[in-house]
Order: structure tokens, then sequence, then C-alpha cells
């Protein structure tokens, strides 16, 4: 079981900053990719970004450009920088892990972090 901590989330203008901070309890080395999803009101979670651990990493087309997910550091932490906030980033924010473990594969979700971008 590995549980996932985020924080970060806020409100903030259009146009604004954030960064959105997770860290997992077990090695970032023993899971296969972790990253960040959202959630806007009445529609479904979306894959916001990504890192998996050979070293690819994956975007969403509505925050390519804007949006900068870290690669792993020594405090064993992944950052999600998000530049140029829009209205429609609104939504709250899931850290999201999946390991490999056994021969079984694991999914882990953190509780979520509201991010709100006001016009």
């Amino acid at each position: 079981q590995v549980q996932l901590v985020e924080s970060g989330g806020g409100l903030v203008q259009s146009g604004g900053s954030l960064r959105l901070t997770c860290v997992p309890s077990a090695s970032i080395h023993s899971l296969k990719s972790i990253g960040w999803y959202r959630q806007a009101p009445g529609k479904e979670r979306e894959l916001v970004a990504r890192v998996v651990m050979d070293g690819s990493i994956s975007y969403s087309d509505s925050v390519k450009g804007r949006f900068t997910i870290s690669e792993p550091d020594a405090k064993n932490t992944v950052y999600l920088q998000m530049n140029s906030l829009k209205p429609e980033d609104t939504a709250v924010y899931y850290c999201h892990a999946d390991q490999l473990y056994a021969g079984l594969g694991y999914d882990y979700w953190g509780q979520g972090t509201q991010v709100t971008v006001s016009s």
C-alpha cells in the first residue's frame, strides 16, 4: 500500500501560477509511474501529466506549454508547476501512482487538492 500526500492547491487569478506537490510513502523507484489527474464538476477524471520511471513524460494537450511535471527529486517528491492558469483548469487535482508487485498492478490515489482559477 502506497499513500500519496498532496499539497499546494488554492485560489488564483487567471494567468497566475500554482505548484502542486506529491510525496509518496514508498520510494519513487518502486513505482511504475507517478503523475496528476484532475476532475472538474460534472466531468470525468482526466490525465494532466505523468512521469514514467523509464524517463518518459506525457501531458494532456490542454496543459502542454503551461504545466511542467518534475522528475522525482532526492526528497522523493514530484511537483506540478502550473503557469498561465485558466478558469477551465479549475478542478480537484489528484496525485496518482501505479506499481507492479508480484506480477500484479496496483493503482494509488491521493486525497485530492482543489485548484480554483478565477476570471
